[in-house]
């Protein structure tokens, strides 16, 4: 069987033109189905049943691999019967109709786009001008990703309103450039014509963003209290953070299809596994779903 997966690692290599690292992970994946297959007693592909194959997946699963690896499996496994059916090495493709199936949703703790409206709806129904500010740091949280530290710790010569981004420094002093939004942007504006300036009379001319009532710089905890405050007005009642917000930004970003790297950039995370977490698929797995669900998929 050995010969037969270098020759349809070889097919896809040359005629399917799969990157570098797909084929890797192909040859990875398929090495460990023949090994299942050994320790079954299975020793030609003329004698895998379906039942051979159905049983690989559900031991890749028990065994904790993650699902876009089972998925990525099942692809591999499917185009190599399919391959040696095409070349006449067997007399039926046993593994034509075993699927991945759907994968599991992914508890992100992310609000919906609806709840994140209704949230920001709710925010500027506080008095002036704390309506204005609280609209607008909300908008920069769920708009940039933003962590409520860096939020609060904003300075007005970190927002360039004519680039349309800002600044923001996380952990370690690591400072990164993050785009704003159009909303995020108006709200901002709002905020900083029409309610700063009445909030930094009472204070010392402090740079800050964003100000409390005696014109000092907003605290962490007070941007807690704003959120909560905004979650009780729209009737939002399961537990809701400043994070849950940044969690929100990267899922819907995810869902949307932006790449996992750029949102990466976009938080500030060091490395890209923190940044999966939020997505419920990336765009390769929604490719391998892709090529090992539909019936006219190349291999």
């Amino acid at each position: 069987m050995d010969v037969v997966v270098g020759a349809y690692l070889a097919h896809v290599t040359g005629e399917c033109g799969v990157a570098r690292n797909t084929l890797l992970a192909y040859r990875r994946d398929l090495r460990r189905y023949l090994s299942y297959l050994d320790g079954r007693g299975v020793g030609a592909l003329a004698q895998v049943r379906a039942a051979d194959v159905t049983a690989f997946v559900a031991a890749l699963r028990t065994a904790g691999s993650a699902e876009a690896s089972v998925v990525r499996a099942v692809v591999a496994v499917r185009g190599l019967h399919r391959f040696a059916l095409r070349e006449g090495l067997v007399p039926v493709d046993v593994a034509h109709d075993v699927r991945p199936g759907a994968p599991p949703p992914r508890r992100t703790g992310a609000l919906s786009v609806e709840q994140v409206e209704a949230l920001l709806a709710a925010a500027s129904e506080g008095a002036a001008p704390y309506g204005h500010r609280d609209r607008a740091l909300l908008e920069l949280l769920y708009g940039t990703g933003a962590r409520v530290s860096e939020a609060v710790g904003a300075d007005l010569h970190d927002l360039d309103l004519v680039a349309r981004t800002i600044t923001l420094v996380g952990p370690g002093g690591r400072r990164r450039v993050v785009p704003l939004g159009a909303l995020a942007m108006e709200a901002l504006d709002t905020y900083l014509v029409r309610a700063r300036p009445e909030l930094a009379a009472a204070g010392r001319g402090l740079t800050a963003v964003f100000l409390n009532a005696r014109g000092g710089g907003l605290s962490r905890q007070s941007g807690w209290a704003v959120l909560r405050t905004a979650a009780a007005r729209a009737s939002l009642t399961d537990p809701i953070s400043p994070h849950t917000l940044r969690r929100s930004f990267a899922t819907h970003l995810l869902d949307g299809g932006a790449d996992v790297r750029v949102v990466q950039e976009l938080l500030g995370h060091s490395s890209v596994s923190t940044t999966r977490v939020y997505g419920r698929e990336t765009p390769d797995g929604r490719r391998h779903v892709y090529a090992g669900s539909h019936p006219r998929a190349l291999d």
